[in-house]
């Protein structure tokens, strides 16, 4: 295998979803200009071995439902001190238990939990996993997102259609590049990065 590749085997939390046998490129990407839509935006700011602030347009239009659990749960403080307890390096970042992740508490179960709002029905799109963008966590259950999202690192085609995607970053890419990564190929992380304040700009 060459050393610009790896094979993703690990699960997305919730209870879990298998990945399987994906090879991502770890080659450099270049760096993302987006354009911010109508928004809402969700501004997260983080907090830990790195710190800085990550906006992302959330797609209303793609997803609505979902885009709207997760705004209320933003406007609650339920993202409040919510680790990113999976993070894999040119794969992705996840994060969003509220249950289970905050700061401060015993996160050991952190990625398998979700909030006091209804699992979601799928809102799958023709929407491609690239670079920044943000999708939602599930079980095997393509109905069973609640609160948790990763941000991808790179493009993963193979989730297309898979998972529903909700937002894109818009602004702060660097700070996603430079939240903590776990080890192994499961990607838990030890010391894990926070988001320590989210907030919704509308």
């Amino acid at each position: 295998m060459s050393s610009e590749r790896f094979l993703v085997s690990g699960f997305f939390a919730l209870g879990l979803a298998i990945l399987g046998g994906y090879a991502i490129s770890q080659t450099a990407t270049p760096v993302m200009a987006q354009e911010d839509g109508p928004g809402p935006n969700l501004v997260i700011d983080v907090g830990g071995s790195t710190s800085g602030q990550i906006v992302i347009d959330m797609l209303s239009d793609v997803a609505p439902n979902h885009v709207a659990q997760i705004v209320a749960l933003a406007k609650a403080g339920e993202y409040d001190n919510v680790v990113f307890h999976r993070v894999i390096d040119g794969f992705m970042a996840q994060t969003g238990d509220v249950q289970f992740g905050k700061q401060g508490g015993d996160t050991a179960q952190a990625g398998m939990g979700g909030s006091a709002m209804p699992n979601l029905p799928a809102e799958f799109s023709s929407v491609s996993f690239d670079r920044g963008v943000v999708g939602m966590a599930r079980a095997a259950d393509p109905d069973s997102a609640n609160s948790q999202f990763f941000i991808m690192f790179a493009p993963a085609p193979h989730l297309d259609g898979q998972y529903t995607v909700v937002g894109r970053v818009v602004s702060g890419m660097d700070v996603v590049d430079a939240i903590k990564k776990g080890a192994g190929s499961n990607g838990e992380v030890d010391g894990p990065d926070v988001m320590a304040k989210v907030t919704v700009a509308e």
